[in-house]
């Protein structure tokens, strides 16, 4: 087996869509139209990489990465993740240790100064990125606005 993690282009679309689906299964389905417009405004922001893990040629995982500057610890950059996720028939084959590898290359790569991530309120997602070698160190909080 081989895995490769890569940068999304336009032809992942219906599979980041699919894997999604999986992150977040009470969801409506994307109308393609607004897939096609929030792809297009997500690969033209700076500093924004949404990694693909393939096995054999198929995507399995994903991982949606922002660099965003800082004007504090000497104007090092943050680097944020959000939407982790590698489909239920590909988990635990270190698919998820390879995206989050790659995620913290590209925070290197951008000179950061961190890796931050929420995650979910499950045991056994807070044991995997312990295993990337992520501390729990803060406090998270989110406020959710409704529609």
């Amino acid at each position: 087996m081989k895995i490769t993690v890569r940068s999304a282009v336009e032809k992942d679309l219906s599979a980041l869509l699919a894997l999604y689906s999986e992150l977040n299964p009470d969801d409506a389905s994307l109308p393609q139209e607004s897939a096609d417009d929030i792809w297009a405004g997500i690969t033209s922001q700076q500093g924004r990489t949404v990694l693909v893990a393939e096995v054999d040629g198929t995507v399995v995982g994903t991982a949606d990465c922002l660099v965003l500057p800082n004007l504090t610890r000497g104007g090092r950059a943050i680097l944020f993740v959000e939407n982790v996720v590698v489909a239920r028939s590909s988990q635990r084959l270190g698919i998820g240790q390879r995206l989050m590898e790659a995620a913290v290359h590209l925070g290197e790569t951008a000179g950061c100064y961190k890796v931050q991530l929420l995650a979910a309120d499950d045991e056994y997602v807070h044991e995997f990125y312990k295993s990337c070698h992520f501390k729990p160190l803060a406090q998270g909080f989110r406020r959710y606005i409704e529609r």
